[in-house]
């Protein structure tokens, strides 16, 4: 009973002290406030819906060959169309949601859905993409029918 005892009176001594050891919470300096502190800066810049075709023709045939040991490709793409630009409330990432419909090289017709993001690219340098092939969704990240790659 003793041990436990001095184990308690140590917790609560340690405690004590980490709590008397920690700095106070200060506002924000002036400088901090310039710097570090400005915000998101979105200039709403970003490519038309055609521009993104490349990028996901190219990461299709790369996840498709990588993860699910297939040789599928999308081989053209038609009717794109912006579907919605900035849907959301001021001050959100700016994006532009595009559909189009996408070959396959099964012979199918696919919809594909996908969004163009400002600073959502590699390490935020520039835009990038999200994008989802109805009926190739196999980790049904966008489940259902690719309904969470729309506005």
């Amino acid at each position: 009973m003793t041990r436990l005892l001095h184990c308690l009176i140590v917790l609560k001594a340690a405690i004590l002290l980490a709590v008397w050891a920690a700095p106070e919470a200060r506002a924000a300096s002036w400088l901090e406030k310039l710097v570090y502190l400005s915000g998101p800066n979105y200039d709403g810049a970003l490519p038309p819906c055609e521009a993104a075709l490349g990028t996901i023709s190219s990461r299709f045939a790369s996840k498709e060959g990588r993860f699910w040991n297939s040789n599928l490709q999308i081989l053209d793409f038609e009717k794109v169309r912006e579907i919605a630009y900035s849907p959301w409330a001021l001050g959100t990432i700016p994006r532009r949601f595009c559909s189009a419909t996408a070959t396959v090289s099964d012979g199918r017709k696919r919809a594909v859905y996908y969004s163009i993001g400002e600073n959502t690219g590699t390490i935020g340098l520039s835009w990038g993409v999200e994008w989802c092939v109805v009926g190739l969704d196999r980790n049904w990240a966008y489940n259902p029918r690719c309904k969470m790659a729309r506005p």
